[in-house]
C-alpha cells in the first residue's frame, strides 16, 4: 500500500483559502483588497473552466428555423462564457482557491 503524497512536495495546499478571509480582513495587497483578489482568482477559474467545457459544444447542431449563422456561433459561446462562470461562481474546481493563494503569497514576499 502506497503512503499519501505530501501535498507541499507537489506545490499543492490542502484548502489554500481556508485561512485567507481572515489572512486578509482588511488588508490591501498591492493595492488590492481580499475581495478583488478572490474576484481576480475567480474570473481565471471561469475561464479556465469555459475552455475546458467549450469542446463538448461544438458539434451541438442549431435546430431550424431560428437557429443557425453567426448569430448563433456568437451565442453559443456567451452562453460557454456563462456556464464557465456559473460553475466558477458555486465552488468550482479548486483553482481559484489556489490562484488566490498564490497571489497571497507572491504579495507577502514583496
Amino acid at each position: 500500500m502506497s503512503s499519501p503524497v505530501d501535498s507541499t512536495l507537489i506545490g499543492l495546499q490542502t484548502a489554500p483559502t481556508a485561512k485567507a478571509p481572515a489572512m486578509l480582513a482588511g488588508k490591501t495587497h498591492g493595492g488590492m483588497t481580499a475581495q478583488r483578489m478572490r474576484d481576480v482568482a475567480e474570473d481565471f477559474e471561469s475561464v479556465f473552466i469555459a475552455e475546458m467545457i467549450r469542446p463538448m459544444f461544438e458539434n451541438v447542431g442549431a435546430e431550424a428555423p431560428f437557429g443557425g449563422g453567426a448569430g448563433e456561433e456568437i451565442w453559443r459561446n456567451m452562453q460557454v462564457d456563462e456556464y464557465g462562470k456559473a460553475i466558477a461562481k458555486s465552488g468550482g474546481v479548486g483553482i481559484a482557491d489556489a490562484v488566490l493563494d498564490q497571489m497571497i503569497r507572491m504579495q507577502e514576499a514583496r
